[in-house]
């Protein structure tokens, strides 16, 4: 069987009194149109928590430190048989500096808290699988694996 890359993603939960913050992608976005979404990116040439960094500044114009990370959840994901594999790491920011901000448009439209017991319809699924996640205290979920 050959070996496959995995695309590897950091996913940034900032939550703030029971709310965890979601964008909606646009209507025209290449993965999950019209889908809610945490602050995510993929990681280039860097660490995760290098990217996630980055990420918290390109799209939301926050200020994080990399030791205010916390990985609290991993979601290995096959799409189809045929894509890619992608490595989803999820990260709890502890601290941060500023307000979230519409700094990319054409990555998301709006920017809005929601509920953690509330999430809005429809939320990138395995963002919601994380979330339950970590509510049972799971490490890990995989999605889309044959069994």
């Amino acid at each position: 069987m050959p070996i496959l890359p995995n695309t590897v993603g950091a996913h940034l939960l900032f939550e703030r009194r029971g709310h965890v913050l979601l964008g909606l992608r646009p209507p025209d976005a290449l993965f999950a149109a019209n889908i809610w979404h945490v602050p995510a990116g993929h990681v280039e040439r860097e660490s995760v928590r290098a990217c996630a960094v980055r990420e918290a500044d390109e799209e939301l114009g926050i200020t994080v430190a990399e030791p205010d990370l916390e990985l609290v959840h991993t979601v290995h994901l096959l799409h189809a048989d045929n894509s890619v594999p992608r490595l989803q790491l999820f990260f709890r920011v502890h601290r941060w500096q500023g307000e979230p901000q519409l700094m990319e448009p054409d990555r998301c439209v709006e920017w809005r808290w929601w509920p953690l017991h509330a999430l809005p319809e429809p939320t990138v699924e395995y963002t919601v699988a994380a979330l339950e996640g970590m509510a049972n205290g799971w490490p890990y979920t995989d999605m889309g694996w044959p069994r």
